[in-house]
């Protein structure tokens, strides 16, 4: 089967339910306009956030204890794919090699997309998964309201049980100045609470 290679487009807060979060994949930029919504634990959305806004943790994370064990013994993930749905449950695997042979490895779909990142691996899908489970833009630049209404019916990261709506909503950080903000950014970092930490650069990135 053909391969579709997807990028992350973004990663949505529920203002609903504590602990869950959208994360959205799209297909390669000029290749498509479908997006595909993958529910997903807090951890796991950490894991993800502080990769993509390049934050520094002050100890290893799991993911990152990972990527430095493989990089000690020369190995790298050359691949991520979701290779399949099932009851409402994505199924995705490593592609590892250590230059010599390579070898495919189960993961849970949050999971291997934090690795993804952390590699700087491509990420690819097949047709029928997104044909199923993927939600087509009537425009572009509508990603935003792709995280207002869908549930798990459209999939989610396996062991993953949330039955929530998602939404999105006004940040809680609007009414903080930047240099407030940058304090409280500094010290969420120093704190290791990476979720709060995305959340106000989000909010600084919007002012920009």
């Amino acid at each position: 089967m053909k391969k579709i290679k997807l990028e992350i487009v973004g990663l949505s807060y529920s203002q609903t339910q504590s602990g869950a979060y959208a994360l959205i994949l799209g297909e390669e930029k000029g290749k498509g306009n479908r997006r595909l919504p993958i529910i997903i634990g807090g951890f796991e959305a950490q894991a993800i956030a502080i990769e993509l806004e390049k934050m520094t943790p002050s100890r290893p994370l799991t993911h990152d204890l990972f990527k430095n064990f493989a990089d000690a013994f020369s190995v790298t993930v050359t691949e991520v794919i979701i290779y399949n749905l099932v009851e409402g449950i994505f199924f995705a695997k490593l592609v590892c090699s250590n230059g010599i042979e390579e070898k495919e490895i189960d993961a849970r779909t949050s999971d291997a997309i934090a690795l993804a990142i952390r590699f700087n691996a491509p990420i690819h899908t097949f047709e029928f998964i997104l044909s199923s489970a993927g939600i087509v833009l009537d425009t572009e630049g509508d990603d935003q309201s792709i995280s207002k209404n869908f549930t798990t019916g459209m999939g989610s990261s396996d062991d993953e049980e949330t039955e929530t709506v998602l939404k999105a909503g006004e940040s809680e950080f609007t009414k903080y100045t930047s240099d407030e903000l940058k304090a409280m950014l500094k010290l969420a970092i120093e704190e290791e609470a990476y979720e709060k930490a995305s959340r106000i650069r989000d909010e600084l990135n919007n002012r920009k």
